[in-house]
């Protein structure tokens, strides 16, 4: 096998995508992709999609963020908010959350702004907004019920109830610049991230499953630590990738899975907010198992690096098996 750079696609959003890219932007034979949700309702995000007509910038931010060339100093400077001021509208907000959205309102162009933040960052790698058009996440559960807007979405998941669609209103196009580079992509990492509100919502955008099609490479779910609320109640890392490969209509090639838990008080104090480590359950046989303790702090995030080894393995198998020569 000879190695070579290989153009990797990341998708997701909230905390987890920035923890895979921070740990694979050191790697030197990746050129990193992010591919973002952008129907974040909460927030400052929410509150600027709402005041200025702005698309919500709190998730490309976090994800150029961890690309930057000094994360740590950009993400002390960017993701510092205003302080409170009498009459301020501004109070509370990122400064890196105002300063995309202003670069958005002056160039007429999301990705024009995001482009360059990238610039101004240093970013190793690229970050897309999955759609530059403005929807909400919709939801229906298995008593008929729904709910309308990210926030009240989780909402009712935290309550009991169980997600059994999604969609969004109005229905939103996958933007051609960012079809051709999901298209050029040679594999796809999935998650981490909050299931129902970071990581399907990507793939209910017209024409997303169709550029994936053409993704010759493996398709890799890194699963979550922790179920949602007590509407995720026995679902399992099975669950998840049946319903991504209904989500983009192609088999889910590899499953990374924690399998470390931490200590007793840790877990009781996620399970007063209804969340629970999740369970593995029965995978679809063409899904390869990779499991690993990478939970290793009392903050339930994945350890950096060892989800970074762990999916470069991964990635490096799948780049040997397709330039094997013939038998």
């Amino acid at each position: 096998m000879q190695l070579r750079l290989m153009k990797v696609g990341c998708f997701g959003g909230g905390t987890g995508l920035p923890s895979v890219l921070g740990g694979l932007k050191r790697n030197p034979w990746l050129e990193l992709h992010a591919v973002v949700t952008m129907f974040d309702s909460g927030g400052s995000s929410g509150q600027l999609r709402d005041e200025l007509g702005v698309l919500p910038p709190g998730d490309v931010l976090k994800c150029a963020l961890a690309l930057a060339r000094n994360e740590r100093e950009a993400r002390r400077l960017l993701l510092s908010r205003l302080p409170t001021l009498e009459d301020s509208r501004l109070a509370g907000h990122t400064g890196g959350n105002l300063l995309l959205s202003m670069m958005e309102r002056y160039s007429g162009n999301f990705l024009a702004a995001v482009e360059g933040l990238r610039a101004l960052l240093g970013c190793k790698g690229r970050v897309w907004p999955v759609s530059i058009e403005q929807a909400s996440l919709c939801a229906r559960y298995e008593d008929e019920s729904t709910a309308r807007g990210e926030v009240a979405v989780d909402a009712s998941l935290d309550r009991g109830h169980a997600i059994v669609d999604l969609w969004l209103d109005p229905p939103v196009q996958i933007h051609p610049t960012v079809a051709a580079a999901i298209s050029g992509l040679e594999a796809v990492i999935i998650g981490p991230g909050s299931f129902f509100t970071s990581l399907l919502p990507i793939f209910t955008v017209k024409g997303v499953p169709e550029a994936l099609a053409r993704v010759p490479g493996p398709i890799i779910l890194v699963a979550n630590l922790l179920t949602e609320g007590r509407g995720m109640a026995g679902f399992t890392a099975g669950d998840a990738v049946r319903q991504i490969e209904r989500a983009i209509g192609r088999p889910v090639t590899a499953l990374i899975f924690n399998e470390s838990k931490p200590a007793p008080d840790v877990l009781a104090r996620y399970a007063a907010e209804h969340k629970r480590p999740l369970e593995l359950g029965s995978l679809p046989p063409t899904c390869r198992l990779v499991s690993g303790r990478f939970w290793r702090t009392e903050i339930a995030r994945h350890h950096r690096p060892r989800l970074a080894y762990a999916l470069w393995a991964v990635l490096a198998l799948g780049l040997a098996r397709r330039e094997a020569p013939p038998a």
